[in-house]
Order: C-alpha cells, then structure tokens, then sequence
C-alpha cells in the first residue's frame, strides 16, 4: 500500500482503557508523533485533501496543449460549454407596465373568479345575533364564562364562514357582542380576549394600531 503525503488525519480509540487520539497534519509529521506514542498498527490514518483538477463534461473537444485550466474554476477559461442551453430571447418575455399604486386588486381578483371579502357591518351583524337561538355553553372546565365564549363562537364563525373575515378588533366585538359576552368592555373584554388567546382558542392578529381576534380551527368547529 502507498505511503500516504500530504494532509492526513489519524484516529486512534480504545473503549477499554478510554482513549482517544486524534491526530492532524502533515503525513511525515503525524506518522513521527503515532511512533512517539506507540500506536504504529493501530488506528488508522486516512487523507484529508487531495488536489482536484476539474473533468471536462461540457462536450467540448480539448487537446492537451489548449488546456488551459484556471486554479479557482472548474471550467476550461475562454472555452463556451456545448451544454448551456439555447440563447435568450427576451422577446418573448412578457412585459407589464403599472404605475405605482395603481393596481386595481378588485378587477384582478375579479378576473380569477373570487370575490373580495366584504367587511361586516357592525349593525347587521348585531341584528344577526338578536335573531339567533341562544347556543349551547361551551363544556370543558377550562372555560370561565361557558355562555360568553360560546356566543363569541357564534360571531367569530358567522364573520369568518359569510364575510370571510378572519379578524375582528377588539373595539368591533365590544359594539357587537359586549351585552352577550357579560357585559366585558375595554380592560376587561381585552383580559378574556387574552386568556382565550393563552388557552389556544383564539388567534392575535396585530395590524396597524388595533389588534384583532379570531377563531382557531379547533374551537370554531366546536372540537376545543
């Protein structure tokens, strides 16, 4: 077997007396320290770098007198590779122009076949709710207000399944709902707010100056 040159690493490991070595340099120098421990014939020595001369795969016919390789590219210099591909045509590249601000995101939603979600009016979505059958409180000891919660279910499902809002903001769900969620405003609707958020059931959703709310998957199906 060929003597090994050049950077090599050593790796010397016995369990039973809970030794390692481990030796890096060069091949004359790591050899001389495994002789000074003792180790010669045990552990093993591998390379740990090798010069690399870049293989010529572009197609490209080269005699030995053109090559002529640069240090720090894998590629023949002043040599166009046979395997780039056809040229460019920018030409066929569409070109969209728009001033700045002036994209209409109605007429493009419009012209996918979707519609744009409608914000709820506060008032309608108020006389929805005086409507509505009383819901069933929601069951699991972690709820503090069963009847508040499960109406807030109600408002935040009624947003999300028909207008298709995902959110609602604090001072929204006070006008709305502030008579069915215990009578909580300000501070003190924010804390629940808080507490539904802390336990999974709601999301926070920052935007601007206000912070919104809405319904994780789990609980608008009722399954929280």
């Amino acid at each position: 077997m060929a003597e090994l040159r050049g950077q090599v690493r050593y790796r010397f490991r016995s369990d039973e007396h809970d030794v390692q070595v481990h030796l890096e340099g060069e091949a004359t120098w790591v050899k001389q320290r495994v002789g000074e421990l003792g180790l010669e014939g045990v552990g093993w020595t591998m390379p740990i770098a090798s010069e690399v001369r870049a293989t010529n795969s572009s197609g490209i016919e080269i005699s030995k007198n053109d090559e002529d390789f640069n240090e720090e590219s894998d590629a023949p210099e002043n040599k166009k590779p046979a395997d780039m591909g056809p040229t460019p045509d920018p030409s066929r590249i569409p070109v969209v122009r728009r001033p700045i601000g002036k994209l209409n995101l109605a007429e493009e939603l419009k012209l996918l076949g979707l519609k744009a979600p409608i914000r709820p009016d506060s008032i309608e979505l108020m006389a929805t709710l005086e409507e509505m059958e009383p819901p069933q409180p929601v069951q699991g000891a972690m709820s503090v207000d069963p009847m508040a919660e499960a109406w807030l279910r109600e408002l935040l499902h009624l947003v999300v399944r028909e207008y298709g809002i995902t959110a609602l903001k604090t001072e929204d769900i006070e006008e709305i709902a502030s008579n069915r969620l215990g009578g909580r405003e300000g501070t003190k609707l924010e804390v629940w707010l808080e507490s539904l958020f802390s336990a999974g059931k709601l999301v926070k959703v920052h935007g601007g100056d206000a912070t919104g709310w809405g319904p994780s998957p789990r609980w608008l199906a009722g399954k929280f």
